[in-house]
């Protein structure tokens, strides 16, 4: 039931924005109309409520501001159309219409706060917080997306596994935060030379991994080698680290993230046995 939610949830995020304000303004068109509708008999607060809520948390601040002045409108048309105030009480619907607007600013505030606090976290808790790269969960999710869009369209794609070599020796004798610095740098380098799609996450210590969508075994071949020169590059003058990278090519895709993850930390340990500082690639059919 959760996942179903959060999958909902994360579907109405992904709507284009005219349409979310679209779907909104329809809303409150219809629970104005019923409120018209059904005359003071009948309180329709909450529904106006619900909808300036939803636009807080959707569309953000700015939008559900501007959506409560609009609700606060509908509110007070609907009331005068249905004839809910007489002139015994003139100043009674101004009054009403103010501390609706007030109930809607509140909510609107409350709202957006919270998404906004929301979200902070979720985004800090998929990020490794060391080098700004995904960590493992945000990478075990993206790779679950791609092996499952992989298995509706047949499309190949790879995943390469990257640990620096003599990463412990650095730790040792040059201490812990010049450690960090080497970390750092090989993540940008490696965030700096792979497609907008492709993601790189830091698994743990020293351990990387890149998952390259649609690319089959030349194409990753490529990237994997200019990969490795360019970190060359960049460790060349400072540490004394090479780096073995194990690279699975699937043409059919794995049952799991973990089965992928094991087998390309494996071809990368069969680069340390061959003597470190290579790249070893298989394709899995």
């Amino acid at each position: 039931m959760r996942q179903s939610l959060h999958e909902i949830n994360r579907k109405i995020e992904l709507l284009p924005a005219w349409l979310l304000t679209g779907l909104t303004l329809i809303g409150l068109g219809i629970i104005g109309f019923f409120d018209y509708f059904t005359g003071p008999d009948y309180s329709f607060s909450i529904f106006y409520l619900v909808i300036v809520v939803a636009s807080a948390w959707y569309q953000g601040r700015k939008s559900a501001l501007l959506l409560s002045g609009a609700g606060t409108v509908v509110w007070f048309a609907a009331a005068i159309a249905s004839r809910e105030y007489t002139d015994d009480y003139p100043l009674s619907i101004f009054w009403n219409d103010l501390v609706e607007l007030t109930h809607f600013l509140f909510a609107v505030v409350v709202i957006s706060t919270l998404k906004a606090l929301l979200d902070a976290s979720e985004k800090t808790s998929r990020i490794d917080p060391l080098t700004g790269i995904a960590n493992r969960r945000l990478f075990y999710e993206v790779a679950t997306t791609e092996i499952v869009r992989a298995h509706r369209i047949s499309e190949p794609f790879t995943v390469m596994y990257i640990d620096i070599d003599n990463f412990k020796t650095v730790n040792d004798t040059q201490g812990h935060d010049e450690g960090d610095i080497l970390l750092i740098a090989v993540a940008s380098t490696i965030r700096h030379q792979i497609r907008e799609i492709d993601t790189v996450a830091r698994l743990g210590g020293d351990e990387f991994s890149v998952l390259l969508p649609a690319a089959a075994n030349d194409a990753a071949q490529v990237v994997g080698r200019k990969l490795k020169r360019e970190l060359a590059d960049a460790v060349e003058t400072r540490w004394p680290v090479t780096f073995s990278i194990g690279m699975v090519t699937y043409i059919t895709a794995p049952e799991s993230v973990e089965y992928m993850i094991r087998q390309a930390d494996q071809v990368m340990y069969e680069a340390k046995k061959s003597g470190k500082n290579r790249l070893c690639s298989v394709v899995m059919h």
